[in-house]
């Protein structure tokens, strides 16, 4: 589980940005708005940050970001890189998959920007675009 104080940053991409429509699957249909925040592999395993595979893990966190464009939003640590992986790959909103790409449209995120995630405790972090 990361300690306060623990953050990584992440450079943005296409899929970060679109991925309720830039993604390759069939699994569901188009959705435009939605977006997700990606966990390098490394970071996943330096801070534990896993997925519902790993048995009694914490997945929910809350997020703000530093602009207050998003305030305490619960987001869940999701996806592996293989099945049955039990490191996530990203945050998502729980149960909201349009949480980052709301907060992506509204501060005009672009391909190559820059987000600094910051833990202000170990169930709480926060986002900025540097």
């Amino acid at each position: 589980m990361p300690q306060t104080g623990d953050f990584y940053k992440v450079t943005l991409k296409r899929a970060h940005l679109e991925w309720g429509n830039y993604r390759h699957t069939s699994t569901r249909g188009t959705v435009y708005g939605e977006g997700y925040l990606q966990i390098p592999k490394k970071i996943a395993l330096r801070f534990n940050i896993f997925n519902s595979n790993q048995a009694n893990a914490n997945i929910i966190y809350n997020c703000s970001s530093v602009d207050g464009l998003m305030n305490n939003v619960q987001i869940k640590a999701s996806g592996s890189s293989s099945a049955g992986d039990p490191y996530a790959k990203q945050f998502q909103g729980n149960g909201n998959l349009q949480v980052f790409g709301s907060w992506y449209s509204q501060i005009n995120a672009q391909v190559g920007d820059i987000i600094l995630v910051r833990w202000v405790s170990p169930s709480s972090m926060t986002v900025e675009k540097i």
